[in-house]
């Protein structure tokens, strides 16, 4: 199994996108011409949040018996992830879990931000009850034993279509994910946070008499 390396972001901006909506990030990706929304990734249950770096793995499926239990090494990914980190795996879309109760409740133990993964994941009444958020493209209870091999850890992975690189910032919650390039993470939050500040201003104005219209016209990122 290949490790790489992870540069973790400034933990300044990681907060400064904290309790900034999807929506708004994924205005400032696109007015940066940056493809960062994974549509077809989805929440587990819906409080799921959260904003972290990626921890990457990538991972191989095949019908079961084409693995050994020694090659689903998941204990290396919640061995190697850090407290804020969001666990992103790469196991190109298939309809097999590759994580489930006990991973998470070891995930959120340690203080694993959260989950994403382009594949599946079971166990959802657990990951629900112990509080962790995880985001997928499918909930099946197939089990990965035997069926899926850990590749690599901290390498570029694609996720939905998304290049995802080791540290950059994942974004999630009702809405959707996002991913924020590490190299332009404070540009990206910087006009966040300055459309999220135009949207309340907006909010306040159309209270106090302001029609839609004229709302539209006057702040344009609605």
């Amino acid at each position: 199994m290949d490790i790489g390396t992870i540069v973790r972001p400034d933990t300044a901006i990681v907060a400064g996108l904290k309790g900034i909506g999807t929506s708004t990030i994924g205005n400032a990706l696109d007015d940066l011409g940056i493809a960062g929304v994974m549509p077809n990734l989805r929440a587990v249950w819906s409080g799921a949040r959260y904003v972290g770096p990626a921890f990457t793995a990538k991972e191989v499926t095949g019908v079961h018996g084409t693995y050994t239990g020694a090659d689903f090494k998941l204990g290396a990914i919640i061995d190697g992830a850090m407290a804020g980190d969001v666990c992103v795996i790469d196991n190109a879309g298939h309809q097999v879990s590759t994580w489930g109760g006990i991973a998470s409740f070891a995930a959120k133990h340690k203080g694993i931000a959260g989950l994403l993964v382009d594949g599946g994941v079971r166990d959802a009444d657990e990951i629900e009850e112990f509080g962790f958020s995880v985001f997928s493209r499918h909930v099946v209870p197939t089990s990965a034993k035997g069926r899926i091999k850990v590749l690599a850890i901290n390498v570029p992975v694609k996720m939905d279509g998304v290049l995802v690189r080791p540290g950059d910032i994942i974004c999630a919650d009702k809405t959707g994910v996002v991913a924020v390039p590490q190299a332009v993470a404070r540009q990206v939050m910087e006009m966040a946070r300055a459309f999220d500040a135009q949207d309340k201003q907006a909010i306040e104005e159309i209270r106090k008499g302001l029609g839609f219209t004229e709302a539209l016209r006057k702040f344009a990122k609605l």
